[in-house]
């Protein structure tokens, strides 16, 4: 079993330089005209208070991780982060960190805007190997629908457990949790210090809560942050609290899922690993720029689960354009690609930096007409597309049982640096308790407690065989596909 540590006095007192709430809101301007505008990201920062990733940064990732940043980074898709820096100093120091994201299941499949953070994510994971945790909300589209019950969104948990799978994660370092299934124990433990520290004032001002709100929409922002903290997950990185205090999380997500309000706690004098967040932008909806998909609106999205024909006509009839009125007019301007839906969609998807580029040129030229445009859009999604639904059904329920089952995981961490803090194995932190009493017990004492240890590794081994043969037939099932060309791939 991992080391525990010694019950101790918690403190819980909120640091002085906690940010001032307000509420979160991303939305495009309205012009005068009547249509919505582009999203101004560059004014986000600002009011978000983050940190712009620019060309130094990416550098130094480079560096640290000997991978060239992913076309998300290197087109600013990717472009906004929080103390991005402490984790290249932690990989680089060898001191673990682990990965946390999520998706709340409203439908019974998912649109390539919810891809979108589960491939880079996966990107993340590959680069850096480290553990990740996937929280699976349930409870919250309980919470926060009308309509929806319980039985529901637990249907949809599975179905879009799933779809997450297929985006192609390693079951041997991913761990997904349901919030029904897995909240208890250790994790619950941190909701209630977390929620503690939450006054209603503050969830008001950030949630836009009123009189009429329920108190489970109001308690649930303290059970997502306490995903952020590694204590939660005891079975990964083992139930000594004094070392797993002090392991921090990335979280990619939206810059509005960027948290106000977070409370600094302590156990044992030693303060909670801070979050670090990277930021991504919305891919906008079919009805242009400052829209954002809806699972419940068809029309608005391209469905995971859309045949090649339906991609088609959705990108034909929906996909707002940047040409001009007439085929005339738009030879001798061009096309705007800052509004156009199908070029923003080849910046997420079509890998080819020099390919994107000749589109863009010619598309601002003139040369290249908005229905030609939109069938190179079709053809790459219709390829991304296919592809994921082919890895899609070979996920069975065996294989999300695997993902969702509370066990040890296995990764390196930095290959150039050992791990400073011990990861649990087999069910056993790397520091056991037996070497507490190394150089001080007698001859005798140390014989017993070699030939205990002889005993433990034999019965760990053969845990860990068992382990490893399902990992590998459940990996059997989500093998990805090869890659078409044109599909994004997983990193240079």
């Amino acid at each position: 079993m991992a080391t525990e540590a010694t019950p101790a006095p918690v403190d819980e007192t909120l640091q002085p330089e906690a940010p001032k709430p307000q509420k979160q809101t991303v939305q495009g301007e309205v012009g005068e005209d009547g249509q919505v505008k582009a999203i101004d990201y560059n004014k986000l920062i600002d009011e978000f208070g983050t940190k712009k990733i620019d060309a130094e940064l990416l550098a130094r990732f480079e560096r640290v991780t000997g991978k060239r940043p992913h076309h998300f980074l290197r087109r600013g898709i990717v472009f906004s982060h929080r103390d991005f820096e402490t984790i290249l100093d932690r990989y680089e120091r060898g001191e673990p960190f682990f990965l946390y994201t999520g998706r709340g299941p409203s439908s019974d499949s998912v649109h390539i805007g919810h891809t979108i953070p589960f491939e880079f994510t996966k990107w993340l994971q590959d680069t850096f190997d480290v553990p990740l945790v996937i929280m699976m909300t349930d409870d919250e589209k309980y919470l926060f629908s009308e309509k929806k019950t319980i039985e529901e969104v637990q249907g949809y948990c599975l179905s879009n457990a799933k779809d997450i799978i297929a985006v192609g994660f390693d079951p041997n370092k991913t761990f997904i949790f349901s919030d029904f299934d897995y909240v208890g124990g250790a994790f619950y433990k941190n909701i209630v210090r977390l929620a503690k520290h939450i006054t209603l004032n503050q969830a008001r001002a950030i949630f836009g809560f009123n009189d009429s709100t329920n108190i489970g929409r109001i308690h649930f922002g303290s059970i997502q942050g306490a995903a952020s903290w590694a204590s939660s997950f005891p079975h990964i990185f083992g139930e000594d609290e004094s070392k797993t205090v002090g392991i921090p999380v990335l979280i990619p997500c939206a810059i509005d899922q960027d948290p106000d309000v977070s409370a600094r706690l302590k156990f044992q004098g030693k303060p909670y690993a801070k979050p670090a967040l990277i930021h991504s932008l919305f891919l906008p909806a079919l009805q242009g720029p400052g829209t954002k998909m809806s699972a419940s609106i068809d029309e608005s999205a391209i469905f995971m689960r859309d045949t090649p024909n339906q991609i088609k006509n959705k990108i034909n009839k929906y996909a707002f354009s940047g040409g001009r009125v007439s085929v005339e007019e738009h030879r001798q301007f061009g096309g705007d690609t800052e509004v156009d839906v199908a070029y923003q969609y080849l910046r997420f998807f079509l890998e080819d930096d020099d390919e994107l580029e000749r589109i863009k040129v010619a598309y601002e030229k003139g040369e290249m007409l908005t229905g030609e445009l939109k069938a190179i859009c079709i053809r790459e999604l219709q390829k991304y597309v296919a592809a994921f639904q082919e890895r899609r059904a070979k996920v069975t329920d065996e294989t999300v049982k695997l993902f969702m089952t509370p066990r040890p995981l296995t990764w390196r961490g930095n290959p150039r640096a050992p791990i400073v803090v011990p990861k649990v194995e087999d069910g056993v932190a790397a520091d056991s308790q037996a070497k507490e009493g190394e150089g001080k017990l007698t001859k005798n004492q140390l014989k017993k407690l070699e030939k205990q240890k002889q005993i433990e590794a034999k019965k760990a081994q053969k845990a860990k065989e068992k382990a490893e043969a399902a990992a590998a037939k459940a990996a059997a099932t989500v093998e990805q596909a090869p890659k078409a060309d044109g599909e994004p791939a997983e990193g240079a």
